[in-house]
């Protein structure tokens, strides 16, 4: 079977260069390629075009390369060998590498970030701006999708935002036979984490970055971390806030620049889902999944 892939490959591309040198002699024969002297210069102008039509295939060309620093391990400021003071035990009966082994963390943390759902935009205050209809549905399909997944939720923390706190409400009616409990977090809170490269001029922020940015970023150093040594077990965390919280958040666990937030963009009620580490690698499972809802709910407002 190898063998006849490879075949067909090497005759595909002998049978492509067979036609650009036939092509290349027609040409050739009406005088396209100019006046040139002898059969040698007629041979040499076909193999040009011949060259010229199929790249070559230089390693240094097709291969990217790397950009950007290296993986920080110690981003969340909690890597255990960074913790170290340094000094030795004084008790020679204590094995140095199975305290430091000890002092590891075990679990890993799943965080699934759920963006709000619909909302009424032309609500003046933060209490005129509950979920609409369509809204509450999205929550409840959200709800839906979270207890499907037969996970075992530790806890779910929304901002203390109406439109947020009302879809935490609802999902948490699909979690009543887990028990998780619901904590509100003022850090969560929607803003403007960073001004955005490339800029835009459509929209303005109701407060200015430096204000905004840093109570952001405290949100993110509070959840967005490797487990604690004394965790055991694998968490779950569901964290229902808003959609520049969710996409700053995504940047700045993975290491992309931070002022890429507003490049992304996440539909009403969808789930974004970071695992974190023992080791302070992160990897982004979903970004914006949605796909449990119906074409006709999905909203992005």
């Amino acid at each position: 079977m190898f063998y006849r892939k490879t075949l067909k490959l090497v005759c595909g591309l002998a049978g492509g260069s067979v036609v650009l040198v036939f092509a290349a002699a027609a040409a050739d024969s009406r005088g396209l390629f100019g006046d040139l002297r002898g059969g040698e210069a007629g041979r040499w102008s076909r193999l040009s075009v011949l060259r010229a039509a199929q790249p070559a295939w230089t390693p240094a060309i097709h291969t990217p390369s790397p950009t950007g620093h290296s993986w920080d391990f110690n981003w969340d400021k909690r890597d255990p060998s960074s913790l170290t003071n340094g000094k030795k035990k004084e008790s020679s009966t204590e094995d140095p590498s199975s305290e430091q082994d000890n002092g590891k963390p075990k679990a890993t943390r799943n965080i699934l970030l759920i963006r709000h759902s619909q909302y009424n935009l032309s609500g003046l205050s933060d209490k005129e701006r509950i979920l609409t209809p369509l809204g509450r549905e999205q929550a409840e399909l959200t709800g839906s999708r979270l207890a499907a997944l037969g996970i075992k939720y530790d806890v779910l923390i929304h901002s203390s935002m109406s439109r947020a706190t009302e879809t935490a409400n609802i999902i948490s009616k699909h979690l009543e036979g887990v028990g998780v409990d619901l904590v509100s977090c003022d850090l969560l809170r929607e803003g403007a984490p960073i001004e955005p490269v490339p800029p835009v001029t459509h929209w303005k922020p109701d407060a200015v970055y430096h204000e905004d940015g840093a109570r952001i970023e405290a949100a993110f150093r509070r959840y967005i971390h490797r487990a604690d040594t004394k965790q055991k077990e694998d968490s779950y965390e569901i964290i229902v806030c808003h959609a520049n919280v969710i996409r700053y958040f995504v940047c700045r666990a993975l290491q992309f620049p931070p002022e890429g937030w507003l490049r992304m963009g996440l539909n009403n009620g969808s789930i974004t889902w970071l695992t974190i580490r023992p080791s302070g690698r992160v990897a982004l499972r979903t970004l914006g999944d949605s796909g449990f809802m119906p074409p006709d709910k999905l909203t992005r407002t």
